[in-house]
């Protein structure tokens, strides 16, 4: 193990020991039963919706995937959808317009596993779900699932709970158009406190018209279609301006679009059959490839591949028959090639690249200029730091084998022997100081959960070079432990959490680390690794209960509070025997009591990154070196009232 990492075990009570292990203990799960008891193996994670990634947005996208299906294969141009968003308890209608499901079989497709129309390339081809679950999981999962298929002027309903047939219709006469429509709403005993937020649905509504032009999805009303692929995909994406116009090449089964920014790193977003895939892939990486490859062989100069996708913003989607993924939630390709007994997908990929990217470089020679230039600025700026880096790199060996920075968890997301859920779930808190840190060390989940701490308010990095970050030694140690110096494809951990205080030098620390990673690291923000830790501003108990416990109250009578209001409804639950604690900073919280806050109930907000944030103009504004227009916003911002001065801004 690295000096620059260490462990501190936590306490930890004495295992029990392991029970008997019988025939009594085998058990056979029908469908529903298995899927219920194990929803990771099918979704991931459940989640309340809060995160992109949660198993609602999942339930979502296998519906919304055979409708896509039905397009893909050219029937019906337009989806319906209707989501219950920022409620709790909210429910999903999808309506598409294609052939409709066989009328005899919809109960079997909406129950019967290992079963669809999808196995055979005939009625479907190089689609995204081949396996006959997608749909099952859903219905599973939901607390209700209606399914209604509309066939050449004839329908047949059918109703589910959990699973279970509850309804199931004669076939009707309608005049409806051909189609099918799936209603349903997520268990809440599973997806407990479940919201479905305005913003991960439009971007996942948003993507399926990037990568299908010419369908309208019609959410909640609203009409969006693209005209331009991953041309308008990529303009809507990008947070920096780019420096040149969008390379936007297609061909049979692939689409591509690149261009670069002044932004540090490399975006990229691939996509297979119609779906996105966040973690990449075999498709991702020969792009990567084929991209810094042609761009290399173009310019004749013997540039890194780090120097030229060094800012660079791409996006990638190709068609493949019977695509092979790592997992149901299909979040990574795995396919080596492109089916029917077609190239290998580096080959496919890369012969298209070749040809179509650097015909497009001879025929636009001015933005070749541009790309050129961009190139060897990168080039420049690497070599500039080139040697302060690999100082760095030591002297954070050394200076952590001392002040012991980062206390590490086992779990690392490069480890391929690891748990793929501990993996998803490891996470560095970024603390201030060793008082925060030490209780957030003592409670942690060693497994997944590591520290790193701070000393003092870091660099204010709004302008700051690559050079400065490195001899900068709490940012170079911080890229040492997140293993993020060269590229973040290496990011140890899938969550990033910034915890500090909730007072103003805690405020002040967290936006110089906001800064920090929007300037330097954006795709970790773009990608949802980066989050704020919530933590409770006041204690309030039941002091009558505490007295009877001799100071101790016991869990239902101590409440949490994060804010004003939660505050206010504790005290009015305790009435007259309320008891309120202010915590003032981290170091106060006994560490018995930080295992609540940043164990499964955790509460944190992810920081997002979007085109409409203005984020270069607010970095500038608030972050840069214009003090006196930052105080002349302040004093005019603040109203005096009740003789207590009040920042308005």
């Amino acid at each position: 193990m690295s000096d620059l990492f260490s462990i501190t075990e936590p306490d930890e009570p004495t295992a029990a020991p392991a029970p008997e292990y019988t025939e009594e203990d085998i058990e056979s799960l029908d469908w529903r039963e298995h899927i219920r008891l194990r929803p990771g193996m099918y979704i991931g994670k459940l989640g309340n919706g809060d995160d992109a990634d949660d198993g609602i947005y999942v339930l979502l996208k296998e519906v919304m995937d055979n409708s896509l299906d039905e397009f893909i294969m050219g029937h019906g141009h337009q989806i319906d959808v209707t989501v219950d968003t920022d409620i709790v308890g909210g429910n999903v209608t999808v309506r598409d317009y294609g052939r409709g499901i066989p009328l005899g079989s919809v109960v079997d497709v909406a129950s019967k596993i290992n079963t669809g129309g999808k196995y055979r390339e005939g009625a479907f081809a190089k689609t995204v779900g081949l396996n006959g679950v997608g749909i099952k999981a859903v219905n599973a999962l939901s607390s209700a699932m209606e399914i209604i298929s509309y066939r050449g002027g004839r329908s047949r309903r059918a109703l589910f709970s959990e699973g279970i047939l509850v309804e199931d219709d004669d076939i009707k006469d309608t005049d409806a158009p051909d189609g099918t429509l799936v209603r349903f709403t997520p268990d809440a005993s599973l997806f407990k406190g479940y919201r479905f937020l305005d913003d991960h649905i439009l971007p996942l509504i948003k993507n399926y018209t990037y990568l299908h032009t010419g369908l309208a999805i019609v959410l909640n009303g609203v009409r969006h279609i693209s005209r331009n692929g991953l041309k308008d995909l990529l303009a809507q994406r990008m947070s920096s301006k780019p420096l040149y116009d969008i390379i936007h090449l297609k061909g049979k089964d692939i689409e591509m679009a690149l261009t670069h920014t002044d932004q540090y790193g490399e975006e990229f977003y691939s996509f297979v059959n119609g779906q996105y895939t966040p973690q990449g892939g075999t498709h991702q990486s020969a792009f990567k490839e084929a991209v810094s490859r042609t761009i290399k062989e173009y310019f004749g100069r013997n540039f890194e591949f780090s120097d030229i996708r060094n800012g660079m913003v791409g996006a990638v989607s190709i068609s493949v028959s019977n695509p092979v993924f790592d997992s149901q939630t299909k979040t990574k390709l795995n396919s080596r090639d492109m089916g029917d007994d077609g190239p290998s997908i580096a080959k496919y990929i890369g012969d298209f690249v070749k040809k179509e990217l650097d015909n497009y470089l001879h025929r636009d020679l001015p933005l070749a200029d541009v790309m050129l230039q961009k190139i060897q600025k990168s080039e420049r700026d690497r070599r500039e730091v080139a040697g302060v880096a690999k100082k760095a790199r030591e002297t954070a060996k050394k200076v952590s084998l001392y002040n012991r920075k980062l206390n590490d968890c086992r779990v690392h997301l490069n480890d391929t022997r690891g748990n793929e859920e501990k993996k998803l779930a490891s996470s560095i808190f970024i603390v201030e100081g060793d008082s925060a840190g030490g209780s957030i060390e003592k409670a942690r989940d060693v497994e997944t959960q590591a520290v790193f701490k701070l000393r003092g308010k870091p660099l204010n990095s709004y302008g700051a070079s690559k050079k400065e970050l490195y001899t900068n030694e709490e940012f170079s140690l911080l890229q040492a432990a997140l293993n993020i110096e060269d590229s973040i494809d290496g990011l140890r951990y899938n969550n990033v959490i910034i915890a500090t205080d909730a007072d103003v030098d805690g405020m002040h620390i967290r936006l110089l680390m906001l800064t920090f990673f929007l300037q330097y690291f954006p795709d970790l923000i773009k990608k949802g690794h980066v989050y704020v830790l919530q933590t409770p501003l006041f204690r309030v108990r039941n002091g009558k209960t505490m007295r009877r416990g001799k100071g101790k109250a016991p869990a239902d009578d101590t409440v949490y509070c994060y804010n004003d209001e939660e505050r206010v409804a504790a005290i009015h639950r305790f009435g007259d025997h309320a008891e309120i604690t202010r915590f003032k900073g981290l170091g106060e919280i006994s560490h018995d009591e930080f295992r609540a806050f940043i164990g499964p109930e955790m509460r944190v907000d992810r920081v997002s990154l979007r085109k409409d944030d203005g984020v270069d103009e607010v970095l500038e504004f608030y972050m840069g070196k214009n003090t006196m227009e930052r105080q002349n916003f302040i004093i005019d911002n603040l109203v005096i009232e009740d003789d207590r001065e009040i920042d308005r801004g």
